[in-house]
């Protein structure tokens, strides 16, 4: 695996690999690699011939109250884990090459982006989608692979690659869990043994929601959300919201909708923001 931090040594690379006939992947990350991460890389290589897996924390994705300064940076741990999942190239840009001039959104994630975790968190979205779209033109991968985890940054960014970037195929890759059923994440590492296993109610909180679906007959999508809610009742969540959307619009659904839809959940344990999402079909 090679490493590179500048644009032309990344073009370069990408160049060479495209002129041999490869088709390439691409694994946006911002580091603190875990096994999610790593089957992203898995579906890539099964999608394309040369990975590249960038490893950049995003100043414009976070709020002034959130984790920006203590989000975990173990970039030699990385390193060492892409090396064994058999990356081609990994992209460790600093923020001078992904923002050449002023530190600005460029991208509007527009209704979708003020709702639910964009509510939670103002100008989250926007920030995601210059990001993603600044690492698009750097790359200019064929195929790019998101985890369903992040549902709403994933139906925000399949529909800035559909307006502007339709070379591109975005790969969606599903969650990957602990035995207990909790999503992984880099925050993970924030939970105390204590704090774990109260994490692992928001996931029992999404498959009691979907036991209330029945499949091919009409199902109150209050009851699924009602019963989604009943089921994480402990204080040590503080729970943000439960919703019940329509996966291709994200709109919220009404009585009588058929097709896919997302059972979404964000809740805080101690100082740890956590979210997850299962889909429903009904």
């Amino acid at each position: 695996m090679k490493t590179v931090t500048s644009e032309a040594q990344l073009h370069a690379e990408i160049a060479e690999a495209k002129a041999a006939g490869k088709k390439v992947a691409f694994v946006p990350t911002m580091g603190a690699l875990h096994q999610g991460h790593l089957s992203l890389i898995e579906v890539a290589k099964r999608h394309a011939d040369f990975v590249v897996v960038s490893i950049f924390v995003n100043p414009l994705q976070f709020g002034p109250n959130e984790d920006f300064d203590k989000y975990p940076r173990t970039l030699e741990t990385d390193s060492a884990q892409l090396v064994e999942a058999g990356v081609d190239l990994l992209f460790t840009p600093t923020v001078e090459v992904i923002y050449p001039g002023s530190q600005e959104p460029t991208k509007s994630a527009g209704p979708v982006g003020s709702v639910l975790e964009g509510a939670v968190r103002p100008g989250h979205f926007d920030g995601m989608l210059t990001v993603v779209s600044r690492l698009f033109d750097l790359v200019q991968p064929n195929v790019a692979v998101f985890g369903a985890k992040d549902a709403q940054q994933l139906h925000l960014i399949n529909a800035m690659t559909k307006r502007d970037y339709p070379s591109i195929k975005i790969i969606e890759a599903p969650t990957i869990r602990e035995a207990g059923g909790l999503a992984l994440s880099s925050r993970n590492r924030y939970l105390d043994e204590e704090a774990h296993e109260v994490a692992q109610q928001l996931s029992a909180a999404l498959r009691a929601g979907a036991a209330a679906v029945h499949p091919g007959g009409q199902t109150n999508p209050n009851l699924v959300i009602e019963t989604a809610t009943n089921a994480l009742a402990t204080p040590e969540a503080k729970l943000e919201y439960i919703a019940l959307v329509d996966k291709d619009t994200f709109e919220p659904i009404e009585n009588g909708f058929s097709g896919r839809a997302l059972l979404l959940i964000a809740a805080r344990v101690g100082e740890t923001r956590l979210i997850d999402n299962t889909e429903l079909t009904f």
